[in-house]
């Protein structure tokens, strides 16, 4: 017989070890009518639990740094903080998704920074001491491609190990993945997520590529 699990109250539900409000909730309603996601962060995307999956089979170590980028209401993030104790950071250009990350992290009893910027505008020195970039659903437009490709160049050269990227397999997603590829290590793999639901994406991982050896 499978456990049954108690949530607090409804549209409360469970994914991977964390509490997600629905939008019929009533703390996503009020804050709705105070704030006004303007660059799709409104609901949490199906490729935050491919992330989430993904983490599962190829873990992080544990408090170490991570960045979410384009987190929206930074379910991604807040896992890494509870599964991992991850010291994590929620990177948006749009300052009105961070109160619906902060009732989420308040949610789960984790704490997550939160940093406005864009792709572009993420300074070296701010990545540096970052061990994961994260990012799910974050290459949505023709006009990101090269903003987020530059800035994956840039956070492996800061020393950021891994970048884990999660789309639904969109033209754009697929176009970044191969101008990564003519730099850096790259991992392109289909994956599924089970909770809540069974959904289908691609994961995008990168590490800065090794240098051959030159040969005697």
């Amino acid at each position: 017989m499978p456990r049954i699990e108690r949530l607090p109250e409804p549209h409360v539900y469970p994914a991977y070890g964390i509490y997600l409000l629905q939008s019929q909730h009533r703390l996503v309603r009020r804050l709705k009518r105070l704030y006004e996601p303007s660059v799709h962060g409104h609901k949490t995307w199906g490729s935050s639990f491919l992330l989430m999956d993904y983490l599962e089979h190829e873990p992080m170590n544990k408090k170490a740094s991570v960045m979410e980028i384009g987190c929206g209401w930074g379910p991604a993030a807040i896992f890494c903080a509870k599964k991992f104790d991850a010291k994590v950071t929620g990177v948006d250009m749009d300052p009105d998704v961070f109160p619906f990350m902060e009732v989420l992290a308040a949610l789960n009893d984790v704490d997550v920074a939160s940093l406005v910027s864009k792709y572009e505008d993420l300074t070296s020195k701010q990545l540096t001491g970052q061990k994961l970039l994260i990012g799910s659903d974050i290459c949505f437009w023709d006009k990101l491609v090269k903003p987020l490709s530059k800035l994956i160049t840039r956070a492996l050269k800061s020393g950021v190990e891994r970048v884990i990227i999660t789309d639904p397999g969109r033209p754009t997603f697929y176009e970044l993945a191969d101008l990564c590829s003519k730099k850096h290590d790259v991992s392109l793999q289909e994956w599924f997520a089970v909770q809540p639901n069974h959904f289908t994406g691609e994961v995008l991982e990168i590490r800065a590529r090794k240098e051959k050896k030159e040969e005697d």
